[in-house]
């Protein structure tokens, strides 16, 4: 099967996060048809396994190629001849892409595996919902036996026109929590406010003071508040969700702790009582400058154009492996074109899963050189 086939196939029968059971299926039958030896993990993905033929006893020498393969929430309307069957899910953040180049990466060194190491190809689920398959997949420990040489990570990027890579040294996505609030107070008849212990003035409060958190490397919204009152009837309670994105992990230790506290000190102000429920998410994807530096250059030998990338406030869950091992996550350019990912037309250009292909296989067997 080419790895278009093997895209369309996938975009053609995407499932939700930890759902992914056709999917693994799918990839084993690709994968037992090559001769590639691999095995379930993280429930439905699936980790391949190609040893070098230069492999010497006892070389514990590996290489990580990572591709998530989970699909949205999403009903498709792209018009393409392989959009999806599956009502209101869809690939539109480009996994199916993923997926594909790996799977070609795999099926080329299958083929000819001149290398001294061990390849690892994995298929990981649940990269698009907490607690997210990267934590799931290293509570495996799959990588224990070996000596990681790196974890590499690719992501499509409409921003970026085929034939070009981007990436970014050091800190390059956000670390992802979700916040919640329960503000309780004790509500009335509007007119009478002396009676009041107003919640919704004091989340009204909160909301100023946490926005007024906002930094050129932090930012916090609040997307959702819910005070069941009506005119003139103030509720006992106001409940607020909200997301706050940092780059760094003790910084994001400092924020959470300054958000309690401010909570506090409303609560003191207005004698209200808030509850507050931040759940961790994602950690801050920290690219190795040196693995970058490496894959620039040899993304420029190929003849393919390199951009250097911005922050992104946007979150990933390949944060896990940058925090245990030498690790790169770049992005792979699919054209304008493709219009946004997580809407229901995106549809990223495929002559990009050659480019992908192509650079990948490079990298890895680089990577076994040094």
């Amino acid at each position: 099967m080419t790895p278009v086939a093997f895209r369309r196939h996938l975009h053609a029968h995407p499932e939700l996060s930890f759902e992914e059971h056709s999917t693994a299926d799918f990839i084993s039958e690709q994968l037992s048809a090559l001769g590639i030896e691999h095995r379930a993990i993280a429930g439905t993905g699936i980790l391949a396994r190609i040893v070098g033929r230069r492999t010497a006893p006892g070389d514990r020498r590996a290489v990580v190629l990572r591709a998530d393969i989970d699909a949205l929430p999403i009903a498709e309307r792209t018009d393409l001849a392989c959009a999806s069957q599956r009502e209101g899910v869809m690939h539109a953040c480009g996994h199916d892409m993923h997926a594909a180049v790996l799977y070609g990466v795999l099926r080329d060194l299958a083929a000819e595996p001149d290398f001294a190491g061990t390849l690892l190809g994995l298929f990981q689920p649940g990269e698009e919902c907490n607690p997210g398959g990267a934590s799931l997949v290293l509570a495996e420990h799959p990588f224990d036996d070996y000596e990681v040489a790196a974890v590499v990570g690719e992501h499509v990027e409409p921003q970026l026109e085929v034939g070009t890579l981007g990436f970014r040294a050091g800190k390059y996505m956000a670390a992802s929590d979700e916040l919640r609030f329960t503000v309780e107070g004790a509500g009335g008849h509007g007119a009478l406010r002396e009676q009041l212990r107003d919640p919704v003035a004091a989340a009204a409060a909160l909301i100023t003071e946490l926005v007024a958190l906002n930094a050129p490397e932090r930012v916090l919204s609040i997307g959702r508040v819910e005070a069941a009152g009506a005119t003139n009837v103030v509720p006992d309670r106001v409940r607020m969700e909200g997301t706050l994105r940092t780059f760094d992990v003790a910084e994001g230790d400092r924020t959470r702790q300054r958000i309690r506290d401010l909570a506090a000190a409303v609560d003191t102000r207005h004698g209200t009582r808030t509850a507050v429920d931040i759940s961790r998410g994602y950690p801050p994807v920290v690219n190795d400058p040196a693995l970058v530096e490496r894959a620039a250059a040899l993304a420029r030998t190929r003849g393919l154009r390199v951009e250097m990338l911005p922050l992104r406030t946007t979150a990933e869950d390949f944060g896990h492996y940058t925090l245990r091992y030498p690790s790169l996550f770049y992005r792979l350019g699919v054209g304008r074109a493709a219009g946004r990912p997580h809407t229901a037309t995106f549809s990223p250009d495929e002559g990009a899963i050659d480019t992908g292909i192509g650079f990948m296989r490079s990298l890895a067997l680089q990577l076994f050189e040094s």
